[in-house]
């Protein structure tokens, strides 16, 4: 669900700036793109609200039914806002409003999903299931660009602006409830369980949180690197795709060989998950992608602009399967590092908090390109992904390993 919505916003951006702005604006599309960051703004608020008062008091399950029944909602809604030239600015008001409440709800959904998942596995099994967990958000990824290029090639060019993009976020009504049955059948977490017959529920998570906080910053740098990776990255392959080659901008070609970059980053999430299951240390493990990644960026820039597009591709799908990679760790690491007492409230703080700063990136790519700090929107482009990796780097170097074989850390 979070993949799908999230992506549908990004598969349509270069449309919807002509919908809520003026024709004539010249920062329509940055614009557009900050709404990212409101989304991520709304997301940390509400993983402290949900993940305090919920996750971590009333329970994972409690939590992710609540949270996906407001996530579904508000994310429909966003097909029937009126345009800018029916109300002016107040439709863009109306865009970020509902922004906003997508991102209140959905804060909760990677921290419960995340620790219900892994309090219900042994640790044995922690990280090739905790790959599959992370993989959600490009399953939806995926399935969002097969549904946007259908939809794209049914109404044809004419209805870009009017109704492709309507069609494409009423259509986020469907996973929701999907994923509202799924949950309504499923089980609280055997060690949320222990914690409530054992009155080990702290009244407040978020002061357990605090007094980690050595972890606290070394997981927030770490994801924040990885998360500003991810957002100019396959966030931005869309649109730097069709800047690249203009000729697929805004075209269902685009949204299709975007779908081939990112079955081939699940492929990479769910091969890293195997190959961390035979490393075992988690640490270890980030450190090893995180570094092929870095020495990867330089010779990935020069494919990409290559004037080759079977080259282009190639270079977004290698990138996209490293990255993957290093994101199959992230949901065991995170679990094992944080006390079962305020689990869902840290792993809430560090994820959506980290993608604040990191919702910037596109904007950030744009804005320093077109102001003439770099040449090109590629140079920028490799900027920021050098900054994400030394970001991820310092977060990794600075943590502790989680992994413990004699005791497993996510009873305690």
């Amino acid at each position: 669900m979070d993949g799908y919505t999230s992506i549908a916003y990004v598969v349509v951006a270069v449309t919807i700036s002509n919908v809520f702005f003026p024709s004539n604006f010249a920062d329509s599309l940055l614009l557009t793109f900050l709404g990212l960051a409101v989304g991520a703004l709304a997301r940390f608020i509400g993983s402290l609200i949900l993940g305090n008062f919920l996750g971590d008091r009333l329970g994972r399950r409690k939590m992710l039914l609540y949270s996906i029944m407001g996530f579904s909602v508000f994310s429909f809604l966003i097909a029937f806002i009126p345009t800018y030239k029916s109300v002016g600015f107040l439709a863009t008001a109306i865009l970020y409003a509902l922004l906003f409440m997508v991102g209140l709800f959905a804060g909760a959904e990677y921290a419960g999903g995340t620790a219900l998942s892994m309090e219900s596995i042994p640790q044995e099994k922690r990280m090739p299931i905790g790959a599959f967990v992370q993989s959600g958000y490009g399953v939806g990824y995926f399935v969002m660009l097969l549904v946007a290029a259908a939809v794209r090639s049914y109404f044809g060019p004419a209805q870009n602006d009017d109704l492709v993009w309507r069609v494409i976020f009423a259509s986020t009504i469907i996973p929701g409830f999907v994923a509202l049955i799924i949950r309504f059948f499923s089980k609280e977490s055997p060690v949320f369980e222990d914690m409530e017959v054992k009155k080990e529920i702290e009244e407040v998570p978020i002061e357990g949180m605090i007094s980690q906080s050595r972890i606290l910053l070394s997981t927030f740098l770490m994801v924040a690197g990885l998360l500003l990776i991810n957002t100019v990255t396959l966030s931005f392959y869309p649109t730097f795709l069709g800047e690249i080659y203009p000729k697929l901008a805004n075209t269902s070609l685009d949204d299709l060989y975007n779908s081939y970059i990112n079955l081939v980053s699940l492929v990479g999430v769910w091969i890293g998950g195997v190959i961390a299951f035979f490393i075992f240390r988690r640490k270890m493990t980030l450190l090893a992608f995180s570094i092929i990644f870095l020495i990867s960026l330089f010779p990935i820039y020069l494919l990409v602009y290559s004037g080759n597009l079977i080259d282009t591709l190639l270079a977004f799908s290698v990138q996209a399967f490293i990255e993957a990679a290093i994101f199959s760790t992230i949901p065991a690491f995170l679990s094992e590092v944080f006390s079962k007492t305020h689990r869902t409230t840290s792993i809430g703080f560090v994820y959506n908090g980290a993608a604040i700063p990191a919702s910037f990136g596109i904007s950030a790519v744009i804005f320093f390109s077109s102001a003439k700090l770099f040449e090109t929107t590629g140079t920028s482009w490799l900027a920021f992904l050098f900054i994400g990796t030394f970001l991820l780097l310092i977060g990794i170097l600075y943590s502790k390993e989680s992994a413990n074989r004699a005791n497993d850390p996510i009873n305690k």
